[in-house]
């Protein structure tokens, strides 16, 4: 760093110290009630870590290496079983691992899926019944119009407030002859909206 004349090394170092002293002053572990477990890659190859956050605070309580069940059983063991029986809610994706382990630890913890795997479930859902629509058309001799269904991906999945004019216009042309699909476009969209207004609630 030019301004404070100091190496990049020495500012390693400095951190490296700060955080082991605040490491061992703090307890991450305490008080937990509502925390959120989730995965992150940090380096090409399928390389992730879990990390476990509490909901109450923002602050982040672990952080292990490999998504595996393995690794959220030594969080748990760390946390023992008395502090496991005050917890509330866990909010994970749908990794079955995790939902065995925190039944295993936590039984009496509400688990709860996060808001954004929700909807890309139902994001991939749509997607399925778009492709399966275009399939069934091309079965049936009707190339044109299954090249149509084919090209209306990014206007179903696109949130509706950013569509271009000509996306406004694809979703108008499958109304009414791609009932099923229109259906399932509103499904998803309906879905979207409840995760909006719990948004606007609670801020």
């Amino acid at each position: 760093m030019l301004l404070l004349r100091i190496a990049w090394r020495s500012v390693s170092g400095i951190v490296t110290r700060v955080v082991a002293e605040r490491a061992g002053a703090l307890d991450r572990l305490a008080g937990l009630r509502r925390i959120g477990i989730d995965e992150i890659s940090y380096r090409k190859g399928q390389r992730y870590l879990l990390v476990v956050t509490c909901h109450d605070t923002g602050r982040l309580v672990r952080a292990g290496k490999d998504r595996t069940k393995e690794t959220l059983g030594r969080f748990f063991d760390d946390l023992g079983a008395e502090r496991a029986k005050l917890l509330t809610h866990v909010f994970a994706d749908g990794g079955e691992f995790i939902h065995t382990v925190v039944a295993r630890h936590g039984p009496r913890a509400l688990l709860c899926l996060d808001a954004f795997h929700v909807v890309a479930w139902a994001t991939n859902a749509l997607d399925e019944v778009r492709r399966g629509l275009a399939a069934e058309l091309r079965r049936d001799g009707r190339a044109e119009e299954a090249a149509t269904i084919k090209n209306t991906r990014w206007a179903l999945l696109k949130n509706p407030r950013s569509l271009s004019t000509d996306q406004r216009t694809t979703l108008a042309g499958i109304q009414a002859p791609n009932g099923p699909l229109y259906r399932a476009y509103l499904l998803n969209e309906q879905l979207r909206a409840v995760f909006q207004a719990r948004d606007l609630v609670s801020t």
